[in-house]
């Protein structure tokens, strides 16, 4: 599957926004682009993950896909996806992760 923005998906999307010092965003990426491939994508639910970093070194937000809240939730309580986590929250000074719809798109 693929990161599909729709009003008419029926998806939970995680926005999360990790606040990072400059020096350690890089580090950061990587470990969120590791732990998509050897984690967060094999569990049930999963859609898509992207992972984006600031212009500005300061920011990393990760934007993922899953079936449902529950999907998000289960990912949540699995061990191996909480070890992924606590790394993750090691490296960022701070984390805001929230679950969103999608209530508008626009295209040119």
């Amino acid at each position: 599957m693929t990161t599909t923005i729709s009003t008419e998906a029926e998806l939970a999307t995680l926005i999360n926004v990790f606040t990072v010092r400059p020096e350690r965003q890089r580090e950061l990426v990587d470990l969120l682009v590791t732990a998509t491939e050897e984690v967060m994508r094999h569990r049930p639910g999963f859609i898509s993950a992207n992972i984006h970093a600031s212009l500005d070194g300061d920011r990393v937000v990760n934007y993922a896909q899953w079936e449902s809240a529950e999907a998000f939730h289960a990912m949540l309580a699995d061990p191996e996806a909480q070890v992924h986590m606590g790394q993750a929250a090691a490296i960022a000074e701070s984390f805001e992760p929230r679950l969103h719809t999608v209530e508008s798109v626009h295209h040119r």
